[in-house]
């Protein structure tokens, strides 16, 4: 199943570019920390939910890389390109091996289940 997206044929020809350009630096930045670490959390500060996540990596002895965008009060834009890319609504965005897997209670319910563990073993031995 994929999400709808507003097709770029949709879009008048006249603002295409600036649409696929809209932030589109914060979007190689998560891309590229995704290919470059196992896990990636992005958040915000004050969060609660964020802190919990990292809490929660931390306790489990995962390593993560962290991207913080703001706070609420601002970068709200570089966040909400972010949403929209991913289609997640909330922060954090929690991905494993370039994977969303969602937020922070996705992330207790992984790690409380074994899979968190089982999905970064089972890819470590592949690689291998």
């Amino acid at each position: 199943m994929s999400r709808t997206v507003l097709p770029p044929e949709r879009l008048h020809a006249s603002i295409r570019a600036r649409v696929a350009g809209l932030h589109a630096e914060v979007i190689r930045e998560v891309a590229a920390a995704l290919a470059a670490h196992p896990v990636v959390v992005v958040g915000m500060a004050a969060n609660p939910f964020v802190l919990r996540a990292r809490r929660d990596l931390r306790q489990a002895g995962v390593a993560h890389h962290y991207l913080g965008y703001g706070g609420y009060l601002s970068q709200w834009r570089r966040r909400n390109a972010l949403k929209m890319w991913s289609g997640w609504p909330t922060f954090p965005m929690v991905f494993v091996r370039g994977v969303l897997i969602g937020g922070a209670e996705d992330l207790q319910r992984l790690i409380a289940a074994g899979e968190l563990a089982a999905l970064l073993n089972a890819d470590a031995s592949s690689e291998a």
